[in-house]
């Protein structure tokens, strides 16, 4: 197995509108809506396994009717599993605009793991030659447990505004760090001290705008991003993770693995589902 990723993988209703709520009491009509499978973890096991690296996704689910939706499309779309059963299955209300501009709300998130499947989940992290933990109570547990292995961590900090508590034990851990600039005010100074902090590699998505990266060496790179008509930018991130993940893993350097990762977000950003492997699976 060459990727360990733990996190979540969830159930979510998407509602498109005009633009955000404000908030002040009022009405609003949407655009259009669906119900898919979410999850940032489980965005990167679908693009990893489109791209043929053998992945492994370690996440929690409840014997509930959402549940049951989430565990089936996955495994119709081919993406190896190890469920923790949880009491609630995760449920997000995402409000976004076609710009991409989101609003997460958090419907019900899974109860805490007992551990009983830890020796099967160190095995597993031992045997990887990556291991992707993301933002979530579970992957918080088994960071000790990760870094125990020597595999490399990767992190995927999503919008981290660069004070937020809960986020830094993942950066302290991380060998490579991903995050979006939506809330950095100097992305690149962020992405400079991770590398001071430990990292090999951090990488800021900028949208339309593409990437940059910082190495290890302190070299900064930038990438476009590749043009395609975007139906819904649920997602993105992920992949673009995953391609830079699957060129790292396959011997490439940084700006190749780059642009790995532009084409990779490219081909999730035309479906209205987490990747594409989804369309024959939901609709």
């Amino acid at each position: 197995m060459a990727v360990f990723i733990a996190g979540p993988a969830s159930w979510n209703r998407l509602v498109v509108l005009d633009r955000l709520p404000e908030p002040i009491p009022h009405m609003q009509f949407a655009e259009d809506s669906w119900e898919t499978v979410g999850g940032t973890s489980a965005g990167k096991a679908l693009s990893l396994t489109s791209l043929g690296r053998e992945v492994l996704l370690y996440a929690q689910t409840a014997d509930d009717e959402d549940g049951r939706r989430v565990r089936s499309a996955l495994a119709d779309a081919g993406v190896p599993t190890l469920w923790e059963m949880s009491d609630r299955t995760e449920r997000h209300l995402n409000l976004m605009t076609r710009a991409g501009e989101r609003v997460s709300l958090y419907l019900s998130s899974p109860s805490e793991a007992d551990g009983a499947q830890d020796a099967r989940i160190r095995q597993a992290m031992a045997d990887a030659d990556a291991l992707v933990l993301d933002l979530a109570a579970e992957p918080l547990r088994l960071l000790p447990m990760a870094a125990e292995t020597g595999v490399p961590i990767w992190v995927d900090v999503h919008d981290y505004d660069g004070e937020a508590e809960f986020h830094r034990p993942f950066l302290a851990a991380a060998d490579a760090v991903f995050c979006n600039a939506d809330r950095l005010s100097d992305p690149v100074a962020f992405l400079r001290s991770c590398i001071t902090g430990g990292a090999t590699l951090a990488v800021c998505t900028l949208g339309a705008d593409g990437a940059v990266a910082v190495d290890a060496e302190g070299v900064e790179h930038r990438v476009p991003a590749v043009p395609v008509e975007v139906r819904d930018t649920n997602g993105a991130g992920d992949a673009f993770l995953a391609g830079v993940l699957d060129a790292r893993l396959a011997g490439r350097g940084v700006r190749e693995s780059l642009e790995a990762g532009a084409r990779s977000a490219s081909t999730v950003l035309g479906t209205i589902h987490l990747h594409p492997a989804l369309d024959p699976v939901l609709g």
